[in-house]
């Protein structure tokens, strides 16, 4: 199960990164990325998708916003867009 945890986990970081690189401006929520951004994707549990989005913050390569009473919202950190080409042409 951790190995099925970690290669999902690394599918849906390169679906979100894919999809941001496609959509510079986009933003949303974990359940909005669940929802529109891996749609048409293979299904992924929200726990997959919340634990791909914390290595991707934690990488620098997200930005996490934390607005008052809401959950957080995530976008690409467009001063890694090169890193993150990179990383997709390696997949």
């Amino acid at each position: 199960m951790v190995q099925k945890m970690s290669d999902e986990k690394t599918e849906v970081t390169n679906e979100i990164l894919q999809y941001l690189i496609d959509n510079p401006d986009a933003r949303d929520t974990v359940d909005g990325i669940v929802q529109w951004w891996l749609l048409g994707t293979k299904k992924y549990s929200k726990r997959v998708v919340e634990a791909a989005l914390k290595k991707l913050v934690e990488e620098k390569l997200l930005i996490a916003h934390q607005r008052r009473d809401s959950p957080n919202n995530y976008r690409l950190n467009r001063r890694k867009r090169k890193k993150i080409i990179s990383l997709l042409q390696k997949k």
